[in-house]
């Protein structure tokens, strides 16, 4: 199958943070301290869903935000502005659509991953629905276990930048793939212009 070439980041080019982790990891607190210390626009879904839609928190609007999220974040790159996306990212694929994506959009991208046990998990996400009810939701030790399962850890290949994967068979690109996973996100995200930009630069 034929694959796009990648055209990698411009050199000055803002960088994409991808925050990886299971729940009461700490991704939030990591999100935060980027939007200050690298001046990052910071994307936390969880907070757009409790803005939106209250303690409801309905799973089938969750990948729609995320899209917006996503089309938002992506188009703030291009323009030259860190971006932190809080969003745990449990699946490798997801992470290697948006690490293209942000190439494509001449951004740099970096995976942070934020790894915890389970107990402390467990403590975790306890104290914090206990002390801050309106910030969370309430989660089950199944659904903890489930979670956990589904939870693809990035190697170190990956935490260092490696090569992005080829999409799935079934894709044409990354951006197609993305699409998919959140319908929310166009499919816009097309390698030749970004180095139809590249070429006019000085």
């Amino acid at each position: 199958m034929y694959a796009p070439k990648h055209p990698g980041p411009r050199v000055g080019s803002a960088t994409v943070y991808l925050i990886v982790g299971l729940p009461g990891a700490g991704k939030t607190t990591r999100a935060k301290e980027l939007e200050t210390s690298a001046s990052a626009l910071r994307l936390t879904p969880d907070e757009w869903q409790i803005a939106l839609f209250g303690e409801r928190n309905p799973s089938d609007k969750r990948d729609l935000v995320e899209g917006k999220l996503v089309q938002l974040g992506m188009r703030a790159a291009e323009l030259g502005t860190n971006v932190v996306f809080d969003f745990g990212f449990w699946g490798k694929d997801e992470r290697s659509a948006l690490r293209w994506i942000a190439g494509t959009v001449g951004a740099r991208s970096q995976v942070v991953y934020l790894p915890i046990d389970h107990e402390e998990q467990r403590r975790r996400v306890t104290n914090r629905f206990a002390t801050t009810p309106a910030q969370t939701w309430h989660m089950s030790d199944g659904e903890l276990e489930q979670w956990r399962a589904q939870f693809q850890a990035p190697d170190d290949e990956e935490l260092l930048g490696s090569q992005i994967p080829p999409v799935p068979p079934e894709h044409t690109t990354w951006s197609e793939w993305a699409s998919q996973r959140w319908p929310s996100l166009p499919d816009q995200y097309a390698p030749t212009a970004a180095i139809s930009r590249n070429s006019t630069e000085p």
